[in-house]
């Protein structure tokens, strides 16, 4: 994948009937299914089921078991309720017999309210100062360790540029914390508020969990330690688009039980707080 239309041709799932759709894989690295995307089809397949105008606010999921990247995704959606402000759906993923995926996710009606948020960091280099992926590949490529180098090279739909670039062979524990910029390649014109919203879904799932080894650098690497998503939750606040740049802040609060929490916050380059994502992971020490 290399623009945001090959992205959007893998999360518009295949209709089967009403409330059961068809979806399939693309790698972005590991040997097992990307859990952005079996996020963001979630939420597509949810969307879908969804005819009363009413917007995607918050979802809570559940990664039960590895996907195959080779075997078809089949989400199925339950439509648990339809009040007079809300709507509810639960979607459940299967490959072959066994379910690997569960979400519940909420859609409210608009409604005028309060509105208050927090402050975006000041003090974040702005993008154009940064180096991309792309970018420390073509500088560094040769020099970089094979796993990192590999993971680099996978063509992407969105280009990332953390604020920090960590020398992976200077083993120090670094801060909880990691800061990312994040564009979309490619036409992203004419895009309604759903489908932005399972794009950003998609891109949620990643950088996260690096905020929680880093304060294990000295010892805990991605080569040593066994990684994965445990569940996922974002909420969704305020209208955007993906014309400029987005910032990714994440933090991580705890690690502990062979298990690292990480929660962060995206905002638009102006500083305005689109949407929070909490995800506990998976961070298994490889003896």
């Amino acid at each position: 994948m290399t623009t945001v239309n090959d992205l959007l041709n893998l999360l518009i799932l295949e209709k089967v009937d009403d409330c059961k759709f068809d979806g399939v894989s693309k790698t972005v690295g590991s040997p097992v299914v990307f859990g952005g995307q079996v996020l963001a089809q979630a939420v597509n397949a949810a969307s879908r089921t969804v005819t009363n105008q009413r917007i995607l606010h918050s979802l809570h999921a559940y990664f039960l078991e590895a996907g195959n990247l080779s075997t078809p995704i089949t989400y199925t959606v339950s439509i648990i309720r339809d009040g007079g402000s809300f709507s509810v759906r639960r979607v459940t993923a299967n490959q072959n017999d066994s379910t690997i995926f569960i979400l519940a996710a909420s859609f409210h009606k608009v409604e005028d309210g309060y509105n208050h948020q927090i402050e975006m960091k000041s003090n974040l280099k702005p993008p154009e100062d940064l180096l991309s992926w792309t970018d420390m590949l073509k500088k560094w490529g040769d020099f970089l360790p094979k796993n990192i180098k590999a993971f680099f090279e996978i063509e992407r739909p969105i280009e990332f540029k953390p604020t920090e670039i960590v020398n992976p062979f200077d083993r120090q524990n670094l801060p909880p914390y990691s800061d990312v910029w994040f564009k979309l390649k490619g036409n992203i014109k004419d895009l309604n508020l759903s489908t932005k919203q399972q794009i950003l879904t998609y891109i949620s799932d990643y950088n996260l969990l690096v905020s929680a080894l880093n304060p294990h650098a000295e010892i805990a690497d991605w080569t040593n330690t066994l990684t994965a998503s445990l569940d996922h939750s974002m909420w969704f606040f305020r209208e955007f688009d993906f014309s400029d740049w987005l910032l990714f802040s994440m933090e991580s609060p705890s690690a502990s039980g062979a298990r690292g929490f990480a929660r962060g916050n995206i905002f638009t380059r102006e500083g305005k707080l689109i949407a929070s994502v909490a995800q506990e992971g998976l961070m298994r020490p490889i003896n």
